[in-house]
């Protein structure tokens, strides 16, 4: 059987660019020892356990893994961890005893001891009725127990799990802590987690990382007891309001208490207080137990303690009370002026500088073709697609309203291959081309001139001069 490893991280440090995604992160896992392994979505947890698997190198620092440094010795590494990623790395057309099988055989399990192991690995994840079941018509909770089988079926002295508990259901959560419950003592393992109620329930340290440094790792039970809201709930019996004051300063006075907090009735929840009953909230100082301290002093001075309790910060609390950073939102009165006053009315142009300035904008348009530009109303870019009857109806109407209705045309010009040119749009019905080829132009093709021949009548005809035999 596979013995514990200690795990020693000694300032690591991983830079992708010039971002750092962890910087000077150390902490120390002993044999035997289960770390739930804490942090916001970005803070550095899956680069920090990659790192350990031998999977990215570090940009500086020092990992090593049952006494073998990760750098220097890989191969040796990865021979003893067991490594279950957040997307476990399964291969769908495979059964799960083949899949197995194949991963035994990578991790240089020998012959003799494989189909024992995989065995082992399928009862202890409960998928042995699974065994000859192709990958991919699994559920998504029993493909994470094969990756969870996968990181432990070559017994690994170490094991580190991302998020082993996605995807399944309470009963399977229930397998899992199972499972990483009976696997302590005999393996190290490191549990990457966001459900923080399973961290409590399963891991004995906790690591705590936030935006790239660790704010926290110690034992999870003195992690809570250094905490500003661990202390104790005390519920006195006190005949006259005048002895409240009093009460107060005789547990204010106990050594290793901090504070004193008189609650109103409404502290006692939903269960209303008994006459004459008032609930006190004492905060204490880190690494004290003042419990037997406050029962004498109150026996001493004659004052009736009914009820008291521990009451310890959580988990959730911790976590959030070192990873609460505010982001500061941006003062919507730091605009610009130029984006907050109003724009200005166009300058005034002359006509002898309206040709030039339309010129100048042909010119520098990214666009092949020049439009005619109009100080009054912008053509619209994609008009909608009318019938002819519906054109000559609006065309009609727009005569009929304008005082001068014109038609006007333009042209533009580009070489073709063919030596033709490309054609011009109507400006009155706002089509730019053929809808079936994408030209934009006329049905036909345009000489390139700009200026179409006229059409010239056509020359009477000459009479006949009369023959010999009219004359």
């Amino acid at each position: 059987m596979a013995t514990g490893g200690t795990i020693e991280v000694e300032r690591l440090s991983k830079n992708y660019g010039s971002t750092p995604a962890i910087a000077d992160v150390s902490f120390s896992v002993e044999a035997g020892e289960i770390m739930g392994f804490l942090g916001p979505n970005g803070a550095g947890k899956t680069t920090t356990m990659r790192i350990l698997t031998g999977y990215l190198p570090a940009t500086s620092g020092k990992a090593t893994v049952a006494g073998y440094e990760v750098h220097a010795d890989s191969m040796a590494v990865r021979q003893r961890i067991g490594y279950l990623p957040e997307t476990p790395p399964l291969y769908p057309d495979m059964t799960v005893e083949g899949y197995l099988d194949f991963v035994a055989r990578l991790k240089l399990v020998s012959p003799g001891d494989r189909p024992r192991q995989i065995r082992e690995a399928m009862e202890r994840c409960h998928i042995l009725d699974k065994s000859k079941v192709l990958i991919r018509k699994l559920s998504k909770g029993y493909r994470q127990r094969v990756g969870i089988a996968q990181a432990i079926v070559h017994n690994p002295s170490v094991i580190i799990l991302d998020e082993p508990t996605s995807g399944l259901d309470p009963r399977q959560i229930i397998e899992v802590r199972n499972l990483i419950k009976s696997l302590a003592g005999e393996r190290t393992i490191i549990i990457s987690t966001h459900i923080l109620p399973e961290v409590t329930m399963t891991c004995n340290k906790v690591a705590i990382i936030d935006r790239g440094k660790l704010v926290a790792a110690d034992a999870l039970g003195h992690l809570m007891s250094q905490s500003a809201e661990a202390g104790y709930e005390l519920d006195i019996e006190a005949p006259e309001n005048s002895d409240l004051p009093r009460i107060t300063e005789i547990i204010r006075n106990i050594p290793g208490v901090s504070t004193v907090e008189l609650v109103t009735p409404d502290g006692f929840g939903s269960i209303n207080p008994l006459p004459h009953h008032h609930l006190f909230r004492v905060s204490c100082t880190p690494d004290t137990e003042p419990t037997s301290e406050i029962v004498a002093a109150l026996a001493s001075n004659g004052v009736h303690l009914s009820e008291m309790r521990r009451t310890r910060a959580s988990l959730e609390d911790i976590f959030l009370n070192l990873t609460n950073h505010t982001e500061t939102a941006p003062d919507v009165t730091d605009v610009a002026p130029a984006e907050s006053a109003v724009a200005l009315d166009p300058p005034v142009t002359t006509p002898s500088e309206a040709p030039d300035r339309t010129t100048t904008e042909a010119d520098q348009s990214p666009d092949a073709s020049a439009v005619e530009v109009s100080s009054q109303e912008p053509l619209p870019a994609d008009p909608p697609v009318t019938t002819p009857s519906e054109a000559a109806d609006r065309t009609t109407t727009e005569a009929d309203s304008s005082p001068t209705p014109t038609r006007r045309r333009w042209w533009w010009f580009w070489p073709r291959r063919d030596g033709e040119t490309a054609r011009g749009g109507d400006e009155e019905t706002g089509r730019r081309g053929d809808e079936e080829t994408g030209r934009r132009g006329d049905e036909e093709m345009v000489p390139q001139s700009p200026n179409p021949p006229v059409p010239q009548s056509p020359s009477p005809p000459v009479p006949a001069e009369p023959g010999e035999g009219d004359k």
